[in-house]
């Protein structure tokens, strides 16, 4: 697949800089990038094909990036974002994409947002709930994605209900399916694609809260925070990111405005 582009960002970014950040980001001379996978694809997740490669918007992102910087790419997916915080962390990939939250911020260095995502709940089409903060009473069992966003904030604002962590998508909407859990919390756009797999199932209204999906990387990695910064900045405000979302099926969904970029 090729890659759109607006154009060669980095040759415009000063050499030194850009040595920098390679050798601070890949000093093996390959970026690893890591991705999340789920049954189906969205702006976050990535989803395999039938040779079982990952394919989706974080793959061309990272993909990107490392194309701006002169090097090549190694793609590692997870079963959730958690896993890969801890891998980003501990120095098992260079960089990733996933929703930003206080926690993530203590842990990593982030660059601007390139899509904004408000959490929600799917249920079951007989269930007694019709806005997401109906959930919060007791007996009520909610599933999310073990050490995301949000489930943490599932697990702040309905703190009447059970929240339960669960390893990965597939398993969640199993649990939910199967009436194992009464509901299951992930992003609204993701949750919509779900729908098909439990019949009748609805999406709440209402949200539990609002975040931006960014590039993370390693702290104490000054020059790579600055390079990525300012190519996810010029990518957004380009018309790369735009573009990737299009071929991947995803016109409808709207690219982070660079007025919010510093906001998330």
């Amino acid at each position: 697949m090729t890659i759109p582009s607006a154009g060669d960002a980095a040759a415009t970014l000063p050499a030194q800089l850009l040595a920098s950040a390679r050798d601070e980001l890949a000093p093996g001379g390959r970026l690893r990038v890591g991705v999340v996978h789920a049954p189906e694809a969205s702006t976050f997740f990535v989803a395999r094909d039938e040779a079982g490669k990952v394919r989706g918007v974080t793959v061309d992102l990272g993909l990107h990036l490392a194309s701006e910087l002169g090097l090549d790419a190694e793609i590692a997916s997870f079963p959730n974002s958690g896993e890969l915080t801890d891998a980003i962390e501990q120095g098992a990939v260079d960089l990733g994409f996933m929703p930003v939250d206080e926690e993530r911020r203590r842990r990593l260095a982030f660059g601007p947002a390139y899509f904004l995502i408000e959490s929600t709940a799917l249920v079951r089409g007989n269930a007694p709930f019709h806005e997401v903060m109906d959930l919060n009473r007791p007996g009520v069992v909610v599933a999310g994605i073990a050490n995301t966003t949000t489930v943490r904030n599932a697990a702040r604002v309905l703190d009447a209900a059970s929240v339960v962590s669960i390893p990965d998508v597939a398993a969640a909407v199993r649990a939910v399916d199967e009436g194992q859990a009464d509901a299951l919390v992930l992003s609204r756009d993701v949750l919509l694609n779900y729908q098909r797999f439990i019949a009748g199932s609805r999406v709440l209204d209402g949200r539990l809260h609002a975040t931006g999906i960014a590039v993370g990387l390693q702290k104490g990695k000054p020059a790579a925070l600055e390079c990525l910064q300012q190519l996810m900045t010029r990518a957004i405000a380009g018309g790369t990111v735009r573009r990737i979302f299009d071929l991947h099926g995803f016109e409808r969904e709207p690219v982070a405005a660079v007025e919010d970029i510093e906001q998330h």
